[in-house]
């Protein structure tokens, strides 16, 4: 029983690490497309 729940807890704790990777990447991602965004229009504002 020992093995098994040493066992979850080791895909649990992976899985949650990665989702949050992937989280932070792809807050970053969404954060810089839409600064990028933001200044394109700024320049096309001021044109």
């Amino acid at each position: 029983m020992d093995e098994q729940l040493r066992t979850i807890l080791i895909i649990i704790v992976s899985v949650s690490i990665f989702g949050l990777i992937v989280f932070v990447m792809v807050k970053n991602y969404i954060k810089n497309k839409i600064n990028y965004l933001a200044e394109k229009e700024k320049d096309k504002k001021l044109k």
